[in-house]
């Protein structure tokens, strides 16, 4: 059975709590204050009435969620005015079978490239974390700018160009 990608819905906030709390869970080990550990249901149907949450369904199933904040909707804190990837898991269950890569593709390039015609995008994750950097900047993200969370951690932000810019053919 195929992936279906679908914007969340304010009935989707357990289940999409539930995802991230799962997925971010690991990272408990090394010690990582993500803000989304001492979040809430209420305050991820909060975010899904204020930013583009998708999530990845196989089966009927969400196996991946990747959360989009449009820069009409941060503060003026933000490093950059481009979309920010806010949340972004997968299940631990479904690890490593391309669902990540699945859901940050459409959104990167369908949502953002596509249709909404955004420049760039950009993301941040903790600086100790041991591998996500690696990831990302692997994916064409670059570092661009640090700062700490409100609970301490140090993070650091990557940034991505979605724009390609088509060669201009020379006059004859």
């Amino acid at each position: 059975m195929a992936s279906l990608i679908q914007v969340a819905r304010e009935t989707d906030a357990e289940e999409v709590f539930d995802l991230l709390q799962r997925a971010y869970a690991a990272v408990k080990e090394f010690d990582i204050r993500f803000t989304i550990l001492q979040g809430t249901v209420e305050k991820v149907r909060a975010v899904i009435a204020t930013e583009t949450v998708l999530l990845l369904r196989r089966e009927g199933r969400a196996v991946a969620t990747v959360t989009i904040r449009m820069p009409w909707e941060q503060d003026d804190n933000a490093p950059v005015h481009l979309p920010f990837i806010h949340w972004f898991a997968v299940d631990p269950d479904f690890k490593r079978q391309g669902y990540g890569t699945e859901i940050l593709t459409w959104a990167e390039q369908h949502l953002l490239a596509d249709t909404l015609k955004a420049p760039a995008v950009y993301l941040a994750t903790a600086i100790r974390h041991p591998w996500l950097s690696n990831i990302y900047q692997n994916r064409g993200y670059q570092p661009f700018f640090w700062r700490t969370n409100p609970l301490g951690e140090e993070m650091v932000f990557l940034r991505k160009s979605l724009s390609v810019s088509a060669a201009i053919p020379e006059r004859t």
